[in-house]
């Protein structure tokens, strides 16, 4: 594994919001990320990690972060092997969005693909799934 490389195994004892998202920079996901990171003090006292999830490129989302000022992580599918994994790439080569809730012993709890990826959840309804997990 290369040290930039992140497995779930690496937040055990903490509930994972895995968000795969199309593109950094988007409408959408500009919004949806900003909203986690206003919501993140809620998320982060139901012991959950953020970690967005995209085919962008890891420099994208350097520059996606700075611009947004996240504190969490956004991880790179540049090869799209986890997008293949989780189901959510579309046959146009981005990811679904999607969102995953995986408990602390690494078992998904929630699964949720949006019909269309113009579309996000509100995070009400991922604090209303964490809660559930305590």
């Amino acid at each position: 594994m290369r040290p930039e490389e992140r497995k779930l195994s690496d937040f055990r004892g903490k509930n994972i919001v895995l968000a795969f998202y199309p593109f950094d920079f988007s409408p959408v996901c500009t919004t949806e990320f900003g909203c986690f990171q206003d919501d993140l003090s809620e998320l982060s006292s139901l012991n959950a990690q953020i970690l967005g999830i995209s085919i962008d490129s890891k420099y994208s989302h350097k520059e996606f972060a700075e611009k947004l000022n996240l504190s969490f992580l956004l991880l790179s599918d540049f090869s799209k092997e986890v997008c293949r994994l989780y189901g959510t790439l579309r046959p146009e080569g981005f990811s679904e969005r999607a969102y995953f809730l995986v408990d602390k012993g690494g078992i998904i709890r929630f699964r949720k693909i949006m019909p269309n990826p113009g579309e996000r959840m509100e995070n009400e309804e991922l604090i209303n799934e964490l809660a559930g997990l305590k």
